[in-house]
């Protein structure tokens, strides 16, 4: 982080980007462990007794979770804005999403209940902590440099989850040579993933600096919110708005990708569970890469054309891994995977910085949280309906989801990215001389 401080808002202190760069570091375990890796498998296989309806009932969860956090974010955007409490939102849902994951301990054989209501509860909190958390970066980062800046939080992040998930195999393999079963060990691994989630976010709840003013404006419902939001995008915003369909879009294919790589390198590829997690920690290391490149290129090329080639490189991997047969193939999938995981994610993060007015960053990113949340509910779903309908066709299902990618692509292309910027500069102003008129 050379000559950090040309790239942050005057008086951001260091101490701040690195304690705001540890909140991604922090969350990144629980995805990795919770959602990719362990739980997962562990819920299906253990708690769920191996039965046909577990991967049903885990996978139902997670989109229950996911439609909460895209009707409920929204109006939470807009209490956070009025009331200046983006902090306190993210001290609630880190303490949230940390003692639910406490509580998958307690997700024992048979414990199916339990562990379902833990699961949500967890995977609830840690949408809403990931939204404000983004919403903080442009108070941050200056508007020159938000590219590096989110690509900074993003690759740090990935380093979280590496870690996270290097002392669950710790754990597991010592566990597992002394022949105890996944019912003795998981729990504990549950446990250390909520103390490093706790310890790393404690820098973010500590040092982080509510700058947002708040505003005097009427807070009704969170679907009025919700519906008041999108309408004003419209309106007043039509750039963004293109930019929340284009990142619905091929944020249904990343989620395909996090949510259900493993099961594609078991069922398509014939992986061992070893194989499966070290191409984890592949993926985990060049999305380190690729969201700390491509968020310098942001700052550099412009936003849109970094995204643009970042989708095109999506579309690659989709046609390499649809295309291996030897693994030697798949694992340069898996590391093209990786590099546009990480970019695609920082770019989307970025661009929502640069169209969001000054005074109203938490409902903007609270939108862009529902777009996000929405892919993640209609992206695995798709690719589970086209198993179930072919016969637990794998390869045809990746492929379909290359097309999410190319609709984000066709979406881009209407984007206007400096029209965008020029209007969220010009509301800015706006509210900040107190005129009428100011889209609120």
């Amino acid at each position: 982080m050379g000559r950090l401080d040309n790239v942050l808002q005057p008086g951001v202190k260091r101490r701040e980007v690195w304690a705001w760069a540890l909140y991604d570091f922090a969350n990144s375990g629980y995805t990795t462990v919770v959602l990719t890796t362990v739980f997962n498998a562990y819920y299906v296989a253990v708690v769920a007794k191996g039965k046909p309806w577990g991967t049903l009932s885990l996978t139902a969860t997670l989109s229950t979770s996911y439609l909460l956090i895209m009707f409920t974010m929204p109006g939470l955007g807009v209490r956070a804005d009025a009331y200046a409490h983006k902090k306190r939102l993210l001290v609630l849902s880190t303490i949230g999403c940390v003692l639910a994951t406490f509580g998958l301990m307690l997700a024992q054989p048979g414990a199916v209940v339990i562990a379902l209501v833990m699961l949500a509860i967890s995977n609830y909190c840690y949408g809403v902590g990931e939204s404000v958390i983004s919403a903080f970066l442009p108070e941050l980062a200056a508007p020159h440099a938000l590219g590096r800046v989110s690509g900074w939080g993003w690759g740090f992040g990935y380093f979280g989850g590496m870690l996270t998930l290097g002392l669950a195999l710790l754990v597991v393999t010592r566990a597992q040579g002394q022949g105890l079963e996944a019912a003795h060990y998981v729990p504990w691994v549950m446990a250390l993933t909520a103390i490093v989630f706790a310890v790393a976010a404690i820098p973010a709840l500590l040092f982080l600096k509510e700058r947002t003013p708040p505003q005097p404006i009427a807070v009704g419902s969170f679907y009025a919110s919700l519906l008041q939001a999108w309408a004003q995008t419209h309106d007043f915003f039509p750039d963004f708005r293109r930019l929340l369909i284009c990142g619905a879009c091929y944020h249904a294919g990343v989620s395909v990708v996090i949510t259900l790589a493993a099961v594609y390198a078991t069922e398509a590829m014939g992986f061992r569970m070893e194989q499966t997690m070290l191409m984890i920690f592949v993926v985990n290391i060049t999305a380190v890469i690729g969201a700390v490149v491509f968020g310098f290129l942001q700052d550099e090329v412009g936003h849109k054309r970094t995204l643009a080639i970042t989708l095109w490189g999506w579309v690659v991997m989709v046609a390499l891994a649809y295309m291996a047969q030897s693994t030697t193939l798949f694992w340069g999938a898996a590391a093209v995977a990786g590099l546009c995981m990480g970019s695609s994610q920082s770019a989307g993060r970025a661009m929502v910085g640069r169209l969001a007015p000054e005074r109203r960053p938490a409902r903007f990113y609270a939108l862009w949280t529902f777009a996000v949340q929405l892919a993640a509910v209609v992206g695995p779903l798709c690719y589970g309906m086209i198993t179930w309908l072919f016969a637990g066709q794998h390869r045809l299902a990746l492929l379909a989801t290359g097309g999410f990618f190319i609709a984000g692509l066709a979406v881009l292309r209407t984007i206007d990215f400096e029209r965008g910027v020029a209007v969220a500069q010009a509301v800015t102003s706006a509210e900040r001389e107190g005129l009428p008129g100011a889209a609120s």
